[in-house]
């Protein structure tokens, strides 16, 4: 039986690597950065399949380069790379890898609030550096317990993220487009946009990337939080202004920062947030667990070999076009 011709733009976890091999002949771009144009151009005149990477932008001209491609997939949530529509238009059906992150990603948007909050970073940084010493007192963190979290975009992570904070002692509001059925069972309380800049204390962003949301804090809605506020974004670099923020963090119009999503990503060694002392950044590692990128890889495998058996891909982000 011959195989399917799939191109694999990056590296893909072992496990999701196996299912492939076994139906697909794999052309697979191991290196970084992303693979150069002429070598894509060349491997997907006769791809069937493609599994994309997440730094990878799938566009029209792309997809003009791949005459035979029946299905996309992705071993991710958010698919702002990927043009949808045009996509739709050639009827390729997109999967991406909703669910399996969930928790793993709330584990890391909580985990950057408790330890900007507490400034766990900054205590091994001082015991390192060999400032641990009897009378000299590092600077204090503050307390969660009795403290306001607001959350953007209360989806399925969002509600994750408000339980630890309710474990926390924490008071939980959140913004969404509209407010959500079961919030109280959610014990979290419904806020305009506005209202919750004002009154959290802590504020969580885990908004999908959309023209709505690109850009939406910027320097008024900085200017609307209290002196006092940390921000965390675990969603998409792009939904924030990066001058604003360092512009309030610099002049102290919000106390802290806690990144793990930048723009431009990645955050260039000699960026001006980085001179800052109140903001901590780590590398995106939001679903960066062995368990959770082994289940984002099976389930990308998965709904790839749906596809090119012409079968219903299990998570289709365009479902027109998913096959029946």
């Amino acid at each position: 039986m011959s195989k399917y011709k799939v191109v694999v733009t990056g590296r893909i976890m072992p496990a999701g690597l196996a299912m492939l091999k076994e139906q697909c002949e794999i052309y697979q771009w191991e290196q970084t950065p992303r693979p150069r144009v002429e070598e894509l151009n060349e491997w997907l005149r006769d791809a069937e399949g493609l599994f994309v990477s997440t730094n990878m932008p799938v566009n029209e001209q792309l997809l003009a380069a791949a005459p035979r491609l029946r299905v996309i997939a992705q071993p991710a949530v958010g698919y702002d790379s990927v043009d949808i529509p045009a996509c739709t238009n050639r009827k390729i059906p997109f999967g991406n890898t909703p669910g399996v992150l969930v928790e793993t990603t709330a584990e890391l948007a909580f985990g950057l609030l408790l330890t900007a909050a507490r400034r766990i970073h900054e205590g091994w940084d001082w015991v390192r550096a060999g400032k641990w010493q009897p009378g000299v007192l590092m600077p204090f963190g503050v307390d969660l317990y009795g403290k306001t979290l607001g959350i953007v975009g209360m989806g399925a992570i969002g509600s994750a993220v408000a339980r630890r904070a309710q474990a926390s002692g924490m008071k939980v509001i959140y913004s969404n487009r509209k407010p959500r059925p079961d919030q109280d069972a959610l014990k979290a309380e419904y806020r305009l946009f506005d209202e919750l800049l004002a009154e959290a204390d802590f504020i969580v962003v885990l908004t999908p990337l959309t023209a709505e949301s690109r850009g939406m804090f910027g320097e008024k809605e900085f200017a609307k939080m209290k002196p006092t506020a940390y921000f965390i974004n675990a969603a998409r670099g792009a939904v924030v202004d990066t001058q604003a923020l360092y512009k309030a963090l610099a002049e102290k119009q919000i106390a802290y920062a806690a990144l793990d999503v930048t723009d431009p990503e990645p955050l260039p060694a000699d960026h001006p947030l980085l001179t800052l002392s109140n903001i901590l950044v780590v590398p995106h590692i939001g679903s960066a667990t062995t368990e959770t990128r082994n289940k984002m890889a099976m389930l990308a495998a998965e709904n790839l070999l749906l596809g090119l058996a012409g079968k219903p891909l299990v998570t289709c982000v365009n479902q027109e076009v998913n096959y029946r």
